[in-house]
């Protein structure tokens, strides 16, 4: 009797054990990435010691709203709305910036496929719909250049707050300012949307220096390429927010296991651009030289990167927060401080899709072990 007792037990131990271990995979694992600039240390991801602003940042959700199949919808995205959801409890942050391919084939979707894409994306954020957040658009988002129409990014844009017809967006909080660029346009050539982009630098850029100078004598700097001259000293301009890395003219390990990624996660084609993953040369000069960002975000490569340009700019790829992407997604925690102290980093990483499913196997087979057990000791009961 004791054993038919201790067996009937087992399911509710195994089931209470699995919703423990349920809870404790769903919270974020956090550790603060070291920079080379000294005034960007700071203790670590949960303290709120000198923060002026603490800023999550996620890209590479990938919904793909009604063709969505059952793991997708009943795995997947419930375990995503969770990440966001104990992140936010975890976390506290203050604002929430996605950098860019909330859809996994928006490109190819008409107006009304994406409104269950935009649907999902707000039941997934839940709790952060609260705060104040931003995103970007992404290749997957609008598509490539040949097929990139300003009316569809006018649309898509209009569907997210604080961007622009163009699908760029500048905002200021906490008196920290930011400048998202729609990236996907800097790598057309002669396109429209590319010169609306350009000309959101320019006028940033003019702002920047009348800021600095206190004057209208930065509008005529400007037009004589006083910019070139470094009138604005490195890292004093904008925090840039990209869903395209810039141009590295170092090399880098950061995306050397780039399409080992995609090709296990079932994307082994990187989107419509076959051979750019990064914004040219020529244009990531550009933005060097008329933005001075402080800090730059970008997102694409599916990993997590932490580089650092020729002038000392801090640049960070956010890794892909989906298991369409990668098996261990994760996403950044930035912390803006005050009193000139810079900003830090903090990576975190989310519970591996292939160890939950371990897990359920495991649940799984135990049940089925116990049933099987349980009735061989009742027929032999019977007999």
């Amino acid at each position: 009797m004791r054993g038919i007792a201790w067996i009937s037990l087992l399911p509710l131990i195994i089931v209470t054990s699995l919703i423990i271990y349920d809870e404790w995979v769903s919270t974020p694992s956090c550790k603060i990435m070291p920079s080379a600039d000294p005034n960007d240390y700071e203790p670590g991801p949960n303290s709120g010691s000198g923060v002026d602003l603490k800023v999550m940042m996620v890209a590479n959700l990938l919904l793909v709203g009604s063709d969505s199949g059952f793991v997708d919808r009943h795995f997947r995205d419930y375990y995503m709305a969770k990440f966001f959801r104990k992140s936010f409890h975890t976390l506290n942050p203050d604002m929430l910036l996605v950098l860019g391919d909330v859809s996994a084939k928006g490109s190819e979707l008409t107006r009304s496929d994406w409104l269950p894409v935009l649907d999902r994306f707000h039941q997934m954020l839940g709790t952060f719909l609260g705060v104040p957040f931003h995103v970007l658009l992404g290749d997957r988002d609008v598509g490539e250049c040949s097929g990139l129409d300003t009316g569809s990014v006018d649309w898509i844009a209009g569907n997210f707050p604080g961007l622009d017809s163009s699908g760029c967006g500048a905002f200021e909080i906490s008196n920290i300012s930011f400048l998202s660029l729609n990236a996907v346009a800097l790598l057309c050539g002669n396109n429209k949307l590319r010169f609306s982009v350009e000309k959101v630098i320019e006028t940033e850029s003019i702002d920047l220096r009348m800021e600095a100078k206190g004057s209208a004598e930065a509008v005529h700097d400007f037009s004589n390429f006083a910019w070139r001259e470094k009138a604005m000293s490195s890292k004093s301009g904008p925090v840039l927010l990209l869903h395209f890395p810039l141009h590295r003219t170092m090399e880098s390990q950061c995306g050397s296991q780039i399409s080992n990624t995609r090709e296990k996660r079932g994307f082994s084609e990187p989107g419509p651009y076959g051979l750019l993953h990064a914004v040219p040369l020529n244009a990531t000069e550009y933005i060097f030289q008329a933005l001075k960002p402080k800090i730059i975000f970008s997102a694409h490569a599916h990993e997590f990167c932490d580089y650092t340009h020729s002038d000392g700019t801090r640049e960070v790829t956010v890794s892909a927060m989906t298991w369409k992407a990668r098996d261990d997604p994760g996403f950044v925690i930035a912390n803006f401080h005050g009193n000139g102290r810079g900003v830090s980093v903090s990576y975190c990483s989310l519970a591996r899709e292939s160890h939950l499913l371990i897990a359920y196997g495991f649940v799984l087979i135990s049940l089925l072990s116990i049933m099987l057990v349980a009735n061989i000791t009742q027929l032999r009961r019977s007999r």
